[in-house]
């Protein structure tokens, strides 16, 4: 019989069980250590736990307008819902479509259901304003040279200020898109209001402003100043209060830049379609609109005017419920059909494109009912989730005592490492993600236990069998392993699979099932393979599980096997070589 080859480890090798020891305690602390820096120490708790309202809303089109009714502008009535909501901080919040003409938006507990209520209740309000002055999303600081530095809203682009501006990076053909990025600039004086007819005109024939509509302009110049639109709670409340008649100040979606808007000129609904498309000359994404024909009247006009400007009075922004979606520029007059090309990907081209025909969609919503989820019922649910998914675990560690005696203690500390690793992510993938735990989800955490357990016991049967055909522990540990370890994953794969459907094919509180489902099976297999199997193979070595003491679970009479142990072995099996 060959030797082996120097170095080779022999099948079955026990390898370093430390290491894996050291990475997963190393895992367990730095998310434990993530979650207390995160300050949040338990999990965000779902409506149906935390309490709070639930709100039905039924899509409603125009007579003649009811196929506009569809899953693309039921799914944009979702985004722009959610986007609303989480602009009064509630990130948790659930928004979804149920249904054909249904949306159900769930508010947990801690917000002004009211305001939110009339928030996601009204239609959006898609209007095309001129941009007057576009600045960095921060508060403008104090200026420290004299006042002439200063833009005022009378004050000309020829003022110092104007210095700072920059022209787009990106230079437009017949028009192009800006995305509205960080550009300076003054106020141009077109920004306060219409003068009065009666007003004193300057020398160079300029209506003179009277008192109050200086108090105005400097009122909004002193707000669009103060305005710090790289907070979520900036960017709400610019957005709130706007009116078609009123000059507004207004933030991009990202928060990168602010805006100073004048009057809206162009409706949404002014908007017949609008769509992505790739430009056949360059190959770069652009975004086709074609408005209606009173639209097209206005657009021209407003085009014509803003072509004569320089930047960035030369820009209209897209605004959709107060917030700038885009702010292309214009170097000529545009009429019934336009487009907008510049920086796209197919995605931002795509979502704009929605922005736009969601505008212009004749579709509101009508209020179908409003309850109020209180936390004691679902309290009572939970405590009533938990006492079964204590008196199933108990009943498992009873079997798993019963029957397999000391490698019980092995067990319950996979569950134990297990049980911590759900906890801490389940606690960090609230602030990561807005995930909120709700009742299916802790059913899917209880059911969990359950898939454990049953790989342990699988490594156990096969650790037993190798016993039983006469090899001593340490060797069977080893041998038990590939087998077990077959089983594990393909039983754990189907289960992942299963969550995997059940999370695609299902939306709101059953996905949280599937969710945590999918996330305990995964973990499953971690824990087996790096703290199961290793412990395994450390308690190999401890005399009290390698003399096959009688309450070590793993006795070789209480088992079966006939001594000698070896002897058996090479009986039964005389054709393996390495038993020889």
């Amino acid at each position: 019989m060959a030797a082996p080859k120097k170095g080779r480890r022999p099948a079955g090798g026990q390898g370093r069980p430390g290491r894996s020891l050291a990475l997963i305690l190393i895992a367990m602390v730095a998310l434990t250590g993530g979650m207390f820096l995160a300050h949040q120490p338990t999990p965000r708790l779902g409506i149906d736990l935390a309490g709070g309202t639930s709100i039905t809303l039924e899509a409603k089109a125009e007579p003649g307008q009811e196929s506009a009714i569809n899953k693309t502008n039921m799914d944009t009535a979702v985004q722009i819902m959610e986007r609303r909501v989480n602009g009064l901080g509630v990130s948790e919040a659930e928004v979804q479509t149920q249904g054909k003409s249904n949306i159900i938006v769930n508010i947990p507990k801690g917000t002004n259901s009211a305001q939110a209520r009339q928030q996601v209740g009204t239609t959006a309000k898609l209007y095309f304003r001129p941009v007057l002055t576009v600045a960095q999303g921060a508060p403008t600081p104090e200026p420290s040279a004299s006042s002439s530095d200063k833009a005022s809203p009378s004050a000309s682009p020829s003022s110092s200020a104007s210095d700072k501006a920059s022209s787009p990076s990106t230079k437009p053909s017949a028009s192009a898109t800006t995305q509205g990025r960080a550009v300076t600039g003054a106020l141009k004086a077109d920004s306060t209001p219409t003068p009065k007819a009666s007003d004193t005109p300057k020398a160079d024939g300029t209506p003179t402003p009277s008192a109050e509509e200086q108090a105005a302009a400097a009122k909004l110049q002193k707000r669009f100043e103060a305005l710090d639109c790289s907070t979520k709670a900036g960017r709400s409340k610019a957005a709130q209060g706007t009116k078609a008649t009123d000059t507004v100040v207004a933030c991009d979606q990202d928060g990168s830049a602010k805006y100073v808007l004048g009057p809206a000129e162009v409706d949404g609904t002014d908007v017949n379609s609008a769509k992505a498309a790739i430009n056949q000359q360059s190959g770069a994404w652009i975004v086709q609109m074609e408005f209606t024909g009173g639209g097209a009247k206005k657009f021209q006009k407003t085009t014509g005017k803003l072509a004569q400007q320089q930047s960035p009075q030369n820009q209209f922004a897209i605004a959709l419920d107060g917030e700038v979606v885009s702010a292309p520029s214009v170097k000529e007059a545009l009429s019934a059909n336009a487009e907008i090309s510049g920086s796209f990907t197919q995605q931002s081209a795509e979502d704009l494109a929605n922005v736009l025909s969601y505008g212009a969609l004749p579709l509101s919503f009508q209020e179908q009912s409003v309850t109020t989820v209180t936390a004691a019922l679902g309290g009572e649910q939970l405590k009533a989730g938990l006492i079964a998914g204590a008196i199933g675990l108990a009943l498992v560690v009873i079997y798993l005592v019963a029957y397999y005696r000391g490698l019980a203690l092995i067990a319950l500390l996979s569950l134990l490492v297990s049980g911590i690793l759900t906890y801490t992510i389940m606690s960090l993938l609230g602030p990561a993600i807005g995930f909120a735990l709700n009742l299916p989800a802790v059913c899917g955490a209880i059911v969990a236990i359950g898939i454990t357990a049953d790989s342990f016991i699988v490594y156990f049967e096969r650790i037993r069998d190798e016993i039983r055909e006469g090899r001593t522990l340490r060797p069977a540990v080893e041998r038990a392993w590939p087998r077990a370890r077959r089983t594990i994953l393909v039983s754990d794969f189907v289960s992942f699979l299963a969550a995997a459907v059940l999370f695609v094919v299902t939306v709101g509180k059953v996905q949280g099932f599937a969710f945590t489902l999918g996330l305990t099976t995964l973990l499953d297999v971690v824990v087996v393979f790096l703290f199961t199997k290793p412990v395994m193979t450390l308690m190999a070595r401890k005399k009290f599980f390698a003399s096959g003491h009688p309450w070590s679970g793993l006795d070789p009479k209480r088992l079966g096997a006939k001594p000698p142990l070896r002897r058996s072995r090479r009986v039964n099996a005389p054709t393996d070589p390495k038993e020889a």
